[in-house]
């Protein structure tokens, strides 16, 4: 029997993760690619591409012939298959990293406009840093615009100051606005010779444009195409996978926490274009749209109706590209509708189900689900500090682990809950990593107590020893040099290697240094740099390397030159006084050197020097990262080239542009290991856990505030638009997809008590919805 590959757009729906994952899977198997051919999925996040290899690998007996990507990366890929390498360039001018060079190169010459005043005000002191995060911000906004905005971008290259409502009516920036038109129009005129149509919206139209005209796609474009587990994306990256569906299979996976149409229960729901409607009306109303909202309590479930805007917006906007009936014509054999049945077994469950079923609370207590006091399967814990609350949730755990090894004995149905099938989300997994590793870290392999475990999303500038010495060392000129700080860059072996300092050798040196009488400064040309000139050279680097040399050279005689010589250093101990002299005249020519502007590419060339005179390779680890960061290097100077920025800037703007890259999210970081897995609460990453705690739900911590400029337009009240992201909105639905992944267990805590006075300090505002709902 031949595969069906026949041209649509599929929406799948489902309330668990498993189910979506178990029928495109199916759908896979039944209708199987030629020989060689890639399947290719398209997911938001790192943690659900993990989770597809592994669970491809389980169900299908091996993960090969997938291609994994991000949507924003298939479609520029897609937009230049059909339009041509030459019309659309491997990376538009207009990203947000060649964007940001362009305008550090653009905003002197505009600063003298009236127009850009605002501007002018924040960079009147002329510093380079700040024209880079400026420039950085505005990168990032103009970004957002092309995707959430594109009509605003077509009318300001144009020279309108206009923005354009949701209904299609324009109306005039604010006055204090109206730089940002005059600068895309710049930046759109500067580009006139060079890729000016290939911004993310000018291709991205040209594309709908081409496909709109029965052109023939190319055939290296995939022939399907799966949109997996990503609840939230933009209205252009839907439209875009629209028009591919005229010609390609289009198969999108969308977890959806009710099986009812819930459209309507959340305030917006005039705004939207979609007249079809994938899922069954509400069975207490109907049709809900015209219901006033002080009385949808009555018809809706609250949880469902406070969290759920950012999933709304989505199905929404999913709607007005699914048709049901062309699907149930061309595809008769899928089930598109495979939500999960039954009342729930547990308080979790029965939440979970209530949510599904779109039930409101019931007035009369009576008509309520019982409680078991026994239900362990939703705990709240309130803590003094962050240790406290981890060292709860080790002890849970443990528990856990203990219960469910007893029920899972031969014979019984119910299969133990292991490490790996533990999630730990919080708000900022950095802030909690010490505690994490103390806690967790304390116990060794083979103890009853130990829990095995991993830190996802922490920040490589923070984790790694090797970046946190190159961030240490961008920053010299500035540094005190303190002889705690010169003592940790030797204990990074890739340091200590390039010195020939063995890890023996350490303790020696540490015991010199200290003896030696050493505290702060290289030199006293150091000192002085930092206006520190009266200090003089006592006590510094340089004073105690004399000492240590004098001592050598002349043991525990008199003094020379005002110098005490120190009587430690002797014998055979010449090669590691030797190799910490170096590493001292190294730290005080770098200081002297980072302290100069440089352009670019001088800063290049500089820059690979210092990663050579101060790190060796001693593992692959090491020999990766080092490599990764000359890759990175390269894309900023081959920014700095296309923008023909070349001006001379100081070494904050080469470590701020350098090491930024280097922390960019990626598919390939690992997520899923196995043990239990901390990671941030982050959008689209709710997959099915056993067990999932939510750690840090203090008020004010989650939902997290957003820290967006004050001339983000996306952000000010009026000019928001279904389908716009928002940090806020992003954690309340987060918070509803994390509810929705517990299969067994929901374990929230946050700091309820001050460690001060024991006074009562107020959990999440969403965790207090979620108590009171249990409450009612």
């Amino acid at each position: 029997m031949s595969s069906n590959f026949t041209p649509g757009f599929l929406a799948i729906h489902s309330d668990r993760m498993e189910h979506l994952r178990d029928t495109v899977f199916a759908w896979l198997r039944d209708n199987p690619p030629l020989p060689l051919e890639q399947e290719t999925f398209l997911v938001q996040s790192n943690g659900v591409a993990e989770w597809l290899k592994v669970s491809m690998a389980e169900r299908l007996g091996v993960c090969s012939g997938v291609r994994i990507m991000l949507p924003a990366r298939f479609l520029w890929g897609a937009y230049r298959q059909v339009l041509g390498p030459q019309a659309v360039p491997r990376r538009s001018p207009y990203d947000r990293e060649p964007l940001t060079w362009r305008l550090m190169q653009m905003l002197p010459a505009l600063l003298e406009q009236d127009d850009f005043a605002p501007l002018a005000f924040f960079l009147k002191d002329g510093s380079f840093e700040r024209r880079l995060q400026l420039a950085q911000k505005l990168a990032d906004l103009y970004d957002q615009y092309q995707v959430y905005r594109a009509n605003w971008l077509a009318r300001w290259a144009d020279g309108d100051a206009v923005t354009i409502d949701v209904r299609g009516q324009a109306s005039p920036l604010p006055d204090g606005q109206v730089w940002q038109a005059r600068l895309w129009y710049a930046l759109r005129a500067a580009g006139s010779g060079d890729g000016a149509q290939s911004g993310r919206a000018d291709v991205h139209q040209q594309f709908i444009e081409r496909l709109g005209s029965s052109c023939t796609l190319d055939a290296d474009l995939p022939r399907r195409i799966v949109l997996f587990g990503v609840s939230s994306l933009p209205y252009q990256t839907l439209e875009a996978l629209g028009a591919l569906a005229r010609q390609r299979q289009v198969i999108v996976a969308a977890p959806n926490p009710c099986q009812h149409y819930w459209g309507d229960i959340i305030s917006g729901r005039e705004l939207f274009r979609a007249q079809r409607r994938h899922q069954r009306p509400s069975p207490h109303g109907g049709d809900l749209s015209t219901t006033p909202f002080e009385q949808m309590h009555a018809h809706c479930h609250p949880l469902l109706a406070g969290w759920g805007r950012q999933g709304r917006d989505f199905l929404r906007m999913l709607d007005e590209f699914d048709d049901v009936q062309s699907t149930q014509r061309d595809f008769p054999s899928l089930r598109v509708d495979v939500f999960s049945e039954g009342p729930g077994a547990s308080l979790l469950g029965q939440v979970q189900a209530a949510i599904r079923d779109m039930q409101p609370v019931h007035p009369e207590p009576e008509a309520r689900p019982p409680y078991d006091p026994a239900d362990a399967s939703i705990r709240f814990h309130v803590a003094h500090s962050a240790q406290r609350e981890v060292e709860i949730l080790h002890d849970q755990l443990l528990t856990i682990f203990a219960r469910n090894a007893e029920t899972g004995k031969p014979g019984q149905a119910a299969a133990p809950v292991r490490p790996r099938d533990v999630i730990v989300m919080v708000p900022d997994v950095d802030k909690f990593a010490p505690a994490i590793r103390a806690v967790f870290g304390q116990h060794r392999s083979g103890d009853a107590r130990h829990i095995p475990f991993d830190i996802a999303d922490v920040s490589a500038r923070r984790s790694s020893p090797l970046l946190v010495a190159l961030d240490w060392l961008l920053r010299l000129p500035r540094q005190r040099c303190l002889q705690s700080e010169v003592r940790d860059l030797l204990d990074v072996p890739a340091i200590a290697a390039r010195f020939g300092i063995t890890e023996q050798d350490l303790p020696r040196v540490a015991q010199w240094v200290d003896a030696a009488g050493v505290r702060w400064g290289l030199d006293g040309k150091h000192r002085e740099a930092l206006d520190l000139r009266p200090a003089g050279e006592q006590n510094a680097w340089m004073f105690g390397m004399r000492r240590m040399l004098l001592g050598y050279a002349n043991g525990a005689g008199t003094h020379f030159d005002d110098i005490e010589p120190l009587a430690q250093v002797g014998g055979l101990d010449a090669a590691v006084a030797g190799a910490l002299a170096r590493f001292v005249d190294t730290l005080i020519f770098w200081r002297q050197d980072l302290a100069r502007s440089r352009t670019p590419a001088e800063w290049g060339a500089a820059a690979l020097r210092l990663q050579e005179a101060f790190f060796k390779t001693t593992d692959e680890s090491d020999g990766l990262l080092l490599t990764k960061l000359q890759m990175a290097l390269q894309s900023w100077l081959e920014d700095c080239a296309a923008a023909r920025f070349g001006e001379p800037v100081p070494v904050a703007v080469l470590r701020e542009a350098w090491l930024g890259l280097i922390d960019e999210k990626s598919l390939h970081q690992r997520f899923i290991s196995g043990g239990v897995t901390f990671c941030t609460l982050m959008p689209m990453r709710a997959l099915p856990y056993r067990v999932v705690c939510l750690v840090g739900m203090n008020d004010g911590d989650f939902p997290r505030r957003s820290h967006g400029a004050d001339f983000d337009l996306l952000a000010l009240p009026g000019f928001a638009q279904p389908g716009d992201r928002s940090r806020r909105e992003d954690d309340r639905y987060l918070m509803l997809e994390a509810l929705l992944s517990a299969r067994d267990h929901l374990h929230v805590s946050w700091v309820g008590r001050s460690v001060r006075d024991n006074s009562t300090q107020p959990p999440s505002v969403l965790v207090a919805q979620l108590r009171d709902y249990l409450k009612a």
